[in-house]
């Protein structure tokens, strides 16, 4: 079964035209593919089990979308391949193919693993999707034994979030339980365009906002030599925070997420990281967007550092800052400031944290048990708080990357911030030079000297060419079109891109132009490897 509804091109949202960028430059791949399994117990009905994830993306066709550039602009299309929507046997007692049902694979061609443990759904989760020609999302319904089912559906994070998973499986829930599915009031495209109009009105404001607070630069952690910002192959560490959080928060009135910020934050002080910068995952959802699938999160750098003081005060210094964030958390801060390449993520250290006000969805018939955050066995920096603060509790992990940060390492920071977040709940108003934080001395000692040469990872390192001998006039070609595009008066053949303000529509706008007047279409790995004039000079030379 499969189902292809986007039927116009529409303006893809910021956040879509980022990750299509950050894709075609290479640097994007496996790291952005959020997978989302569903166990249901019961007599499950498998043809309306299929029958309602097709109705969840006639109502929600961005899942049956693409994108592609024209005209220097990023846009959703429908996709050639649609999102498939399959049946498969795996219990090896099934009675066969059901009418209507699609049964593909075999039981010799399944991953290593017995069929519904981590290991088998992790491999089956790593099937690729493709932002260009499709699938961007799939659904695979497996029956793993007698009124045991698994669903898997996994999604391209260019069209879907964290809050996107409780949509879906709230429309999911309804569909099967017989509840038709209507079209949303504001479909997607007219939802991203509001957006992008709500950014390019605060955009001076938002400038003017993060110039003083924005800082680019490694952080230093327990066995970490450097840092990095490029996805990579990674592992995480499960992090038990227990009940201390919520008494914790309760007690210093704050919000959970701004409790676990803060405690992050001064842990990363103690390591020696001065200003303390995380990146923190934020909703860019209005009341007009709540009930849609979609991209719809901006993240943004926090920055705080506890100089004396109790917890109490720092704390609550996190607070009045991520309320001055928050009013331009729908503003890209490359689209703000300029200067900041393609990247999948903005800092080395990062934090996603999902409330969740709702339960477990209810399907009819069926107990079901959600994993909520599933890790994809990739990273896109060095190190990612990952939590997801629902009903049951709130559970956690760091994500991190071997390469840079070794186990022992994130253990490490996994047991301090466990101990200050218990410290904290019994002593909230403690003087943090009293809390139990490794001391700077101590912090210096886990942290790896830095080789030379070594520093922040962004992206594959390319070799660009020196540029002796470029053709003066396709020097002035490219300048002439990077003059156009940004709007200024002068650019030299050695300036960088993204110094001059450029960023990911930058990109596609000069691309656009280059194969207009010159016919040539650029490599986006030219605006990683060497983003100067003459780096893109030489790379048109060498296509010509």
């Amino acid at each position: 079964m499969s189902v292809s509804l986007v039927e116009e091109w529409e303006r893809a949202s910021l956040a879509q035209h980022g990750m299509w960028i950050t894709e075609r430059t290479g640097a994007g791949g496996p790291v952005y593919r959020m997978p989302l399994a569903v166990h249901l117990d019961g007599p499950l009905e498998a043809e309306a089990m299929l029958a309602a994830c097709a109705a969840v993306v006639r109502r929600h066709p961005i899942l049956a979308s693409a994108l592609a550039e024209r005209d220097g602009q990023v846009w959703t299309l429908p996709a050639e391949v649609p999102p498939p929507i399959l049946f498969e046997d795996v219990s090896g007692d099934g009675p066969g193919p059901q009418a209507g049902v699609t049964i593909t694979g075999a039981l010799a061609e399944l991953t290593a693993g017995l069929p519904g443990s981590p290991e088998w759904i992790a491999a089956r989760a790593a099937e690729p999707l493709d932002v260009r020609t499709g699938p961007v999302s799939r659904f695979t319904l497996f029956r793993l034994g007698p009124d045991r089912h698994l669903l898997l559906v996994v999604a391209h994070h260019a069209v879907f979030d964290g809050m996107s998973k409780d949509v879906l499986l709230r429309d999911l829930a309804a569909a099967y339980g017989g509840a038709g599915l209507g079209p949303l009031p504001v479909p997607y495209g007219e939802a991203a365009r509001a957006e992008q109009d709500r950014v390019e009105a605060d955009l001076e404001a938002a400038a003017e906002f993060w110039r003083p607070r924005w800082h680019d630069r490694d952080v230093l952690l327990p066995g970490a030599g450097r840092s990095s910002l490029r996805a990579a192959p990674g592992d995480a560490v499960d992090l038990a925070l227990g009940g201390e959080v919520a008494e914790a928060a309760g007690r210093l009135g704050v919000t959970r997420f701004e409790l676990v910020l803060a405690a992050l934050q001064a842990l990363l002080h103690a390591y020696g990281n001065e200003p303390v910068t995380v990146a923190v995952d934020l909703s860019t959802r209005t009341e007009e967007t709540r009930d849609h699938i979609g991209p719809f999160v901006n993240e943004l750098p926090v920055t705080c550092a506890p100089y004396g003081g109790t917890f109490a005060e720092f704390a609550e210094a996190v607070r009045r800052e991520l309320r001055a964030v928050y009013r331009y958390r729908h503003v890209p801060l490359a689209r703000a400031l300029g200067g900041i390449g393609p990247r999948t993520a903005l800092t080395p250290v990062s934090v996603s944290y999902r409330a969740r006000s709702g339960g477990d969805p209810v399907f009819p018939g069926l107990d079901a048990r959600v994993e909520w955050a599933m890790f994809n066995g990739t990273v896109r920096n060095t190190l990612h708080l990952q939590a997801v603060d629902g009903p049951a509790g709130l559970s956690a992990r760091l994500q991190f990357n071997p390469a840079v940060l070794d186990r022992a390492g994130c253990e490490a920071v996994a047991g301090h911030l466990r101990d200050l977040l218990a410290a904290v709940a019994v002593r909230p108003d403690a003087p943090i030079g009293e809390l139990p934080l490794p001391r700077p001395a101590q912090a210096q000692a886990q942290v790896d000297a830095a080789d030379a040469g070594s520093g922040t990872e962004t992206a594959p390192a390319g070799q660009p060419a020196a540029g002796a001998g470029t053709d003066a006039a396709l020097v002035e070609q490219v300048a002439a079109i990077w003059r156009d595009v940004l709007g200024l008066e002068e650019v030299l053949p050695d300036d960088d891109l993204f110094d001059l303000g450029g960023h990911s529509l930058t990109i596609t706008q000069i691309i656009a132009q280059v194969r207009d007047r010159m016919g040539i279409e650029l490599s986006f790995e030219v605006f990683i490897d060497d983003p100067t004039v003459t780096g893109v000079a030489d790379e048109i030379a060498r296509s010509r």
